[in-house]
């Protein structure tokens, strides 16, 4: 067992590896490593953030569309206070109703009183005119909504796309470095480079620890955002249908 550890790890903690080939670094080599540490943190924030707000929207949501499709009129749910905060499909049907509310509020009245005497007298009709100015509310919602759920997801694309570069970028300066240091000190031995070169190629595996992490949350995440958007562009398609039946007089 010994043996295989000496032979695996030259008898040194990989860690302690890792601090003597951060301590070789040069000094631009160093600010790319805490560049990339601060970025790792940020991207990690933004993805265990993302994950629990997706999360919950997604259950509230599935809440939310149980409850909506239990009721046999539109703004039910609306006139009865039955709010699901988290949901991003609850908040293009509140905004709708509030839509459908302006439209029906031609006495001033208050929304929800006209709601409430329209489930109850189902001869509440409304112009075409109306009811396409409901449904723009409810498209522009939508919308609103799916730049909300991609909030953040940008400054994970570039720690994505840009980490393995900056590594990169770090060996590169490195090992030039290193072969400078070599041709002033008019030394070839390995001795000499290997400490140098080993302080570059850090940079490399910093970039790929970062990007790594972030590229796999990045494509979960984007999966989730893609499926709430689709459920919000069908919920938006069944919210105008039921608006259109019971208001549209046909």
């Amino acid at each position: 067992m010994a043996y295989l550890w000496n032979s695996l790890y030259g008898g040194g903690l990989p860690l302690a590896n890792v601090f003597f080939s951060f301590r070789e670094c040069n000094p631009a080599g160093k600010v790319i490593i805490a560049f990339l540490f601060v970025g790792s943190i940020f991207a990690w924030t933004i993805m265990v953030t993302k994950f629990i707000e997706l999360a919950r929207a997604g259950k509230a949501s599935e809440l939310f569309l149980g409850a909506f499709r239990n009721e046999s009129h539109p703004a039910a749910l609306f006139v009865r206070r039955r709010r699901f905060p988290d949901s991003p499909l609850y908040r293009v049907y509140e905004n709708g109703c509030m839509a459908l509310g302006s439209e029906m509020d031609v006495t001033g009245a208050d929304p929800e009183e006209l709601f409430a005497g329209g489930m109850g007298t189902p001869g509440r009709i409304l112009s075409p005119a109306q009811l396409e100015a409901v449904r723009n509310v409810v498209e522009r919602t939508v919308a609103d909504e799916a730049i909300l759920l991609e909030g953040n997801m940008g400054f994970l694309a570039t720690a994505v796309s840009a980490s393995p570069f900056l590594g990169l970028l770090g060996t590169v300066w490195g090992v030039m470095d290193a072969f400078g240091g070599m041709a002033q000190a008019g030394s070839a031995t390995l001795a000499a480079v290997a400490p140098g070169i080993s302080g570059a190629l850090l940079t490399t595996v910093v970039g790929l620890l970062v990007a790594l992490p972030s590229s796999i949350g990045y494509n979960l995440l984007t999966h989730r955002i893609r499926t709430l958007c689709v459920r919000m562009d069908n919920f938006a398609q069944e919210f105008n249908a039921a608006v259109v039946r019971t208001y549209g007089g046909s």
